[in-house]
Formats: structure tokens, sequence, C-alpha cells
């Protein structure tokens, strides 16, 4: 061993000499950025995605939107699922697609953790937080996820089409999620999603979420349990408030599912799908908090499924 560290040695000094640049290649640390949450970041996305201005489903602004996403996963060096399909709506067929980021882990068994990029079909509408606080969440977290090793698959899912084009219904909204819901049970893959996160509307300054009763009672349980043990119960309320969101046709299929939603979103709810749903409403610590209620019940879920050694 001692030999074979002096050639060594001795070898990078030839090197040197001879002119070629040697670089020692630190590992990644689990404590450092990389598997850091920020934030900061997240909201930096937000800002991106708004600059882009509307963004319903079909539109050139969607497309942008897209885009754009495509661009952080690939930078994260993730490989990304797109997939296409024409939805039937009450003002016609409307192109859409849904994004599916995979992240592998020790496993097949799948944690799945989504939400919607399109934004409200209305003149002047830039959805900050709904929906660009979701997808700024994402990104982050794809990054994070990305960076560290992982006990279980993880999908990192960007779905079209939750917005009703014209009047919220049940065949007026949720087109992605309907979709894929359906996609993937034709495949088989239902079965093996342990549960499904859907984030929306978490970027609001002034926070507080209420308990889903149409979500998986469990799952809303852990996370409860999870954001009060990080010191974050304040902004978690256990009043209920039931909500039709994007994890309702996988709750239907028989998938663990949970809505994670700041549906009072301004006074009496002022800003929500109204032009005031803009940046200015918006906190990175409100991403911060989410974002690191999200890893940790990650981490809960692995350890519920330990990769068999």
């Amino acid at each position: 061993m001692k030999l074979a560290r002096l050639f060594l040695a001795l070898l990078v000094c030839m090197l040197v000499g001879q002119g070629v640049a040697v670089q020692r290649v630190q590992p990644a640390r689990r404590g450092g950025p990389a598997f850091t949450f920020s934030g900061e970041r997240a909201l930096a996305h937000v800002r991106a995605l708004v600059s882009l201005g509307p963004r319903p489903a079909g539109s050139a602004g969607i497309q942008r939107a897209r885009a754009y996403i495509l661009k952080q996963l690939r930078r994260a060096r993730l490989d990304v699922e797109e997939i296409s399909f024409t939805a039937s709506t009450p003002r016609g067929r409307v192109p859409m697609a849904n994004l599916v980021a995979k992240i592998p882990g020790k496993r097949r068994e799948i944690i799945v953790l989504a939400g919607h990029y399109d934004t409200l079909p209305a003149e002047g509408f830039l959805g900050a937080n709904d929906a660009g606080s979701s997808m700024g969440l994402l990104l982050e977290l794809a990054r994070v996820l990305a960076a560290r090793e992982n006990e279980l698959t993880l999908w990192v899912v960007f779905f079209d089409g939750e917005e009703a084009i014209h009047r919220w219904g049940p065949r007026d909204g949720l087109y992605g999620s309907r979709y894929l819901s359906n996609y993937w049970q034709r495949l088989g893959v239902l079965p093996q999603i342990r549960a499904l996160l859907l984030v929306d509307m978490i970027g609001d300054r002034d926070l507080k979420l209420r308990r889903d009763p149409n979500s998986t009672p469990w799952l809303v349980d852990l996370i409860w349990a999870v954001a009060h043990e990080l010191g974050y119960g304040a902004h978690f309320a256990d009043a209920p408030l039931a909500i039709e969101d994007d994890h309702i046709p996988f709750v239907r299929a028989g998938v663990p599912a949970v809505d994670l939603i700041d549906f009072e979103y301004g006074p009496n709810n002022r800003y929500w799908h109204t032009p005031e749903d803009t940046l200015d409403k918006l906190s990175a610590r409100s991403l911060d908090i989410i974002g690191k209620v999200v890893l940790e019940t990650v981490r809960r879920l692995e350890r519920r499924w330990p990769a068999r050694r």
C-alpha cells in the first residue's frame, strides 16, 4: 500500500513537471450544496416561468414553459419522458404533454412528486402561484434528488391541462392527470407507485395548508407529523378542506396520494385565478418549507420500503 502511494505521488510530480494540470476531484458530500434544497433557487425558476407570460394548455406560452422545464431537467442529467396526447375539451381538441423525469433508485417501487405547469386560460393571467410555485419547487426537488442515492425510484411529474378550458367539471379539467392515470394503468405501472405527493399553490407568503379529506389519510398524517417535527406546524392546519386536484384520478385508481395546497390565497382568496397572482405575493421561505417537508417525507417513505440487502 505504501509503495502504491509513493508511486502515485511520483507520477503526479512527473505530470506536473511536464506541464500537465492535475485536478483532485472531491466526492459530493451529503451535507453539500447539491443535497440542500433552496427556496431562493426554486423562486428563481418561478420568476423565469412568469417571464414567459400566460401558459395555458395548447398555447405558445406553455410550449416555452415546457422547453424551460426540459432544459432544467436535462441540466440535472435526468431522463425525461414526454407523453403527448390530444384532449377533447369544450372548445375542441387541444394538444397537451405530460413530462416525467425519472430518478433511479435501488428498488423499482416508485414515489411520484407531481404538479401542473399550465395556467388558467384567461387574458393577463401570469400564474405566479398557480402554477409557477409548484413548478419551481419540483425543479429544485429534481435537482436535489438527482444528486443523491435513492432507496426507491422517484418520478417527478409535470401535468399539462389541470385547469378547465371552459368551466370546471368532471370532463373539463385534470386532463393531464386523468390521461396519465389511465396510461399508467394500461402499462401496469400503478401497482408500483407507493405514494404520490402533489403540490399546488405553495408559494404564498402567508403559507397555511389544510388537511384534504380527498387525500389518503395515512399519507396526510405522515406529512403533518413531519411538518410539526421540523418546526413548521404553524403552516399546517388541522382544519379540513376538500380539494379536487390532480391527485383525484390516482386516488380513485387506488394509489396513495396527497394534495399539498394552500387554497386561501390572499384575503378571501382574492388573488386566486386573477391577474393579481403575481410574484410579489410569493416567498422563498414558503417554498423552502414545503421543499424540506417533502424531502423528509420522501426519506421516511423510503425507510418504510428499504432496499433489500
